[in-house]
C-alpha cells in the first residue's frame, strides 16, 4: 500500500522546527546593527544618541506584531473552551482590536448578554519563539556588562525570563486581575484606575475573556482633547493630563508599597481609563517592599545617607571610586527609581560619561526588584510623552511612610505624625476658605479635628490619614 505524503504538513513541521533558528539569526542581525550604532555614537562624542537608536529598533518588535488569521484563532478558542465560537458568542469581530507579541484581542458579545467583552487569544507556537529571544538577550547582556555597561544586566534578563514565562498562563493572569481589582476597589472610595473583570467560566491557559473597557490610549489624550475643541497645550488639557497621571501613580504606589502585589507592565498600550494586561505582575517579598519604601523616602527627601543605606538593605551591590560617593549614589537612585527629570533635561543620558551609572558600577541587582525599576521607567516615559515632569517618589512619600510605620520601622512616631500634619495643613486652609461651609468644607474640618484628637491620644491613625488625604487630593 502506497502512503501519500502530505507535503503541506511536512512543510509546516520543518518551518516550525527552524523558526527558533531563524528568530535567533534575525535577533543577532538586529543586535549587531544596534550595537554598531551605539559604538559610533561613542566615537563621535554623542553617547546620548544610543537610546534613540535602541528605541527605533525595538519599536519594530513591539508595534508590528503580526496578526494570527481568524481560522487559527477559532481553532485555539474552540480547543481551549470545548465549544464552538457560535455557541459562546452572539457576535465576534474577526478583525482584532490589537495584536501584541504573545496574544491578540478581539471584541465580542456573549450570547444572552447586552455588554461587550474582550477575548484574548494566544498566538499558536509563540512560547518557543519568545524563550529563544530571551536566551539570545541573556547572551547579549553578559557581553554588554563585561564591556561597556557596568551593571548587572544578566540578573535583569533572568527576571525577564521568569516574568515572560508567566505571561503564557492566562489563568494566572485572570487571578492577578481579580486580586488587584479587589485591592484597589476595597482600599479607595473611588478606585484610581479601572480594572477589567474576567469572565471566570471562559478562562483557560491560552484564552481569557474579560469585561470590555472603552477608553482612549493614554498617549492619544492630546488628539482627543483637540477633537473636542480644547487647546491640547492649554491649562485645561494640562490639568486633565496631570489628574490622569496622578491617579495612575497613586494606583501604583498603593500596589507596590502597600500590597506588594502589582501590575508590572504600564506601557502606553496597556493604559486607557484603566489598566489592561495582567500577564506581568509581581509579588514583592516583604523585605524588598519595605526596603523600597525606605528608598522612596530617601529620594523624596534628597537624603544621600538614607539612599546608600537603602541600597545595602535592598541587596544592590555597588562599587565606586568617585569622589562624593553618597551624592552620586543619590543621583543613581533618582535616575533608577524616580520619574522626575532634572531642570532643562528632556531625556536622561545613561550612556553619558557624566552619568551616575558610569561612575558607580552596579555589581549585583536583585532580580525581583527589576519589575519595580521597569515600572518606574515606564511611568517616566508616560510623563515625558504627556509633557509633564513630576516625581513619583514625592507622590508616594505618604504611602511609603504608612508602610514603614505599620511595620514599626519609623522611629519617633509622634514627631513623624506631626510632620504629616504640616504636609496636610493645606486641607485645613482649603476648608477655611470654602464659603458657607459646603459639604466638602465640613468633611475637611471633621478630618482635622479627628486627626488632632488622634495625635493627642497617640493612636495609630496613619491608615485613616492616607485614605482621607487621597480622597480629597
Amino acid at each position: 500500500m502506497v502512503t501519500l505524503l502530505d507535503f503541506k504538513d511536512i512543510q509546516e513541521k520543518v518551518s516550525t522546527h527552524f523558526r527558533p533558528w531563524q528568530r535567533s539569526f534575525q535577533f543577532w542581525l538586529r543586535t549587531v546593527d544596534i550595537y554598531t550604532g551605539y559604538k559610533v555614537a561613542q566615537i563621535v562624542g554623542k553617547p546620548d544618541l544610543a537610546p534613540a537608536a535602541w528605541v527605533r529598533r525595538l519599536v519594530t518588535l513591539c508595534d508590528r506584531a503580526p496578526v494570527t488569521p481568524f481560522d487559527d484563532i477559532r481553532l485555539v478558542l474552540e480547543k481551549e473552551l470545548s465549544r464552538s465560537v457560535g455557541e459562546i458568542f452572539d457576535r465576534f469581530d474577526v478583525e482584532p482590536l490589537g495584536s501584541a507579541s504573545i496574544a491578540q484581542v478581539h471584541r465580542a458579545r456573549l450570547r444572552g448578554d447586552k455588554s461587550d467583552v474582550v477575548v484574548k487569544v494566544q498566538h499558536p507556537g509563540i512560547q518557543d519563539l519568545m524563550m529563544t529571544d530571551i536566551h539570545n538577550l541573556q547572551a547579549f547582556a553578559l557581553y554588554m556588562q563585561k564591556t561597556d555597561i557596568k551593571f548587572d544586566l544578566f540578573s535583569i534578563t533572568k527576571e525577564m525570563e521568569k516574568q515572560i514565562g508567566y505571561e503564557f498562563d492566562f489563568v494566572r493572569e485572570a487571578n492577578a486581575m481579580d486580586k488587584i481589582r479587589r485591592f484597589l476597589y476595597e482600599n479607595n472610595r473611588k478606585p484610581p484606575v479601572l480594572v477589567p473583570r474576567p469572565i471566570r467560566n471562559l478562562v483557560s491557559r491560552r484564552v481569557l475573556v474579560m469585561e470590555f473597557i472603552n477608553g482612549i490610549p493614554i498617549l492619544n489624550l492630546g488628539d482627543e482633547i483637540a477633537k473636542r475643541g480644547v487647546d491640547p497645550h492649554g491649562k485645561i488639557a494640562e490639568a486633565a493630563k496631570k489628574k490622569i497621571l496622578q491617579s495612575l501613580t497613586l494606583a501604583y504606589g498603593q500596589m507596590i508599597l502597600t500590597s506588594g502585589f502589582f501590575h508590572a507592565d504600564p506601557h502606553p498600550g496597556n493604559i486607557l481609563v484603566g489598566l489592561l494586561d495582567y500577564g506581568q505582575v509581581k509579588d514583592l517579598p516583604e523585605n524588598l517592599r519595605l526596603g523600597y519604601a525606605n528608598l522612596v523616602l530617601a529620594i523624596a527627601d534628597s537624603d544621600p545617607k538614607r539612599a546608600s543605606e537603602s541600597y545595602r538593605e535592598l541587596g544592590i551591590d555597588t562599587l565606586s571610586k568617585c569622589e562624593n560617593e553618597e551624592h552620586e549614589m543619590l543621583k543613581l537612585a533618582q535616575t533608577m527609581f524616580d520619574t522626575k527629570l532634572p531642570p532643562g533635561v528632556v531625556m536622561l543620558q545613561p550612556f553619558s560619561e557624566e552619568s551616575s551609572i558610569k561612575k558607580i558600577a552596579v555589581q549585583a541587582f536583585p532580580e525581583e526588584l527589576f519589575s519595580v525599576l521597569r515600572t518606574v521607567h515606564l511611568l517616566r516615559g508616560l510623563s515625558v510623552g504627556l509633557g509633564i515632569n513630576y516625581s513619583c517618589a514625592e507622590q508616594w512619600r505618604p504611602i511609603a511612610e504608612e508602610a514603614l510605620y505599620r511595620a514599626g520601622r519609623l522611629k519617633g512616631a509622634p514627631s513623624d505624625l506631626i510632620g504629616l500634619i504640616h504636609r496636610h495643613i493645606h486641607l485645613l486652609e482649603a476648608a477655611l476658605f470654602l464659603h458657607s461651609f459646603s459639604h466638602a468644607g465640613w468633611c475637611l474640618l471633621r478630618f482635622v479635628v479627628f486627626f488632632s484628637f488622634s495625635i493627642w491620644q497617640n493612636l495609630n491613625i496613619l491608615p485613616q490619614l492616607h485614605v482621607l488625604s487621597v480622597s480629597y487630593a
